[in-house]
């Protein structure tokens, strides 16, 4: 009896069994960490600034959407409020911000797409000498910003006589008035795509030129030899597959960039809102309740719904370019 009592108090109990594996996971981790310390010092200032600017605002824009808070007030919880109002009752975000904020993302966004593409397929094709001034060309508007709006499109769409489209158009007769292209309903979301076009050869469209010129050219070889006989087939047979890391990275880019636009309808208008709000997006109405009315746990929610937008175009696009090895 008593071997069988001395034996049982030197079996450790179950619970202190797993405390032990939890020390020794612990201990194993932290040895891990020291082991790899360089590099951990290599990728601290990204994640740093990762959990700062991105992680910490993200959270906190999460929490504040299931409250009322106008900044002077201590956060009020208010639950589901703001998504019911936003979904139920807030009739400009219903009637205008939705629905041109999804015109806008829907044809300026894959449009710029395929025309990045497109372009940068044109480039490589040239020569080397004059590949890398076509390439700036196209990439310079991006880096403009409000310079090319200020000293480009505001003349060029000018709503008098003297604005550069009016006065082509008045010229050649092919209009008889001058036309209000970006202070009219009619013509501002028109107007904000075409200038959207324009601008958006930037770091997706140098990202598909390189996945373009890293393609095997054994692989173009070995393609005429199976029968194909067009450059058409050749970029979708081969150039495509093989470039899709940077395609996904060009679709990424092109929808944040369509959704996070905002302030274009403004800077072309002049106005705010814009005229009868034909070109008011989602990013307008965040702006209006966030930093004008002060309503934050409204402008919260509003971000997270776009936010939730956002990743569910960008799941759209890692199922046509994503593989399994990249999830």
């Amino acid at each position: 009896m008593s071997e069988i009592n001395a034996q049982a108090l030197k079996k450790p109990s179950a619970s202190g069994g797993t405390s032990l594996r939890a020390k020794g996971k612990a201990s194993e981790l932290l040895r891990e960490i020291w082991r790899f310390r360089l590099s951990y010092l290599f990728i601290a200032p990204f994640m740093i600034c990762f959990v700062l600017f991105i992680l910490i605002p993200v959270v906190s824009a999460f929490l504040l959407s299931f409250m009322t808070y106008n900044s002077l007030e201590p956060p009020r919880f208010v639950g589901w409020a703001n998504f019911r109002y936003m979904i139920s009752e807030d009739l400009l975000f219903l009637k205008y911000a939705l629905p041109n904020t999804f015109k806008f993302a829907i044809i300026a966004g894959p449009c710029g797409y395929i025309a990045a593409f497109l372009l940068a397929w044109l480039i490589t094709i040239l020569p080397v000498r004059l590949r890398k001034w076509f390439a700036l060309a196209m990439y310079s508007p991006s880096l403009m910003g409000g310079i090319a709006m200020t000293i480009v499109w505001l003349p060029m769409l000018s709503g008098d006589r003297i604005g550069y489209l009016n006065s082509f158009l008045l010229e050649w007769g092919f209009i008889s008035d001058p036309v209000l292209w970006v202070t009219s309903k009619e013509h501002l979301m028109s107007s904000m795509i075409v200038v959207t076009l324009w601008s958006s050869m930037g770091i997706g469209f140098l990202a598909m030129m390189a996945g373009i010129l890293n393609v095997n050219p054994d692989l173009y070889e070995a393609g005429r030899l199976d029968g194909i006989k067009s450059r058409l087939e050749e970029i979708w047979y081969i150039t495509i597959p093989s470039m899709k890391p940077q395609m996904l990275f060009g679709a990424v880019m092109a929808i944040v960039g369509t959704f996070k636009a905002g302030s274009i309808g403004t800077e072309l208008s002049g106005m705010n809102p814009t005229p009868q709000y034909s070109g008011h997006l989602i990013m307008n109405q965040i702006d209006d309740y966030g930093f004008i009315r002060f309503e934050l746990g409204y402008a919260s929610a509003l971000s997270v719904f776009l936010l939730l937008l956002m990743y569910l175009s960008n799941k759209f696009c890692w199922g046509l370019f994503g593989s399994k090895g990249d999830e």
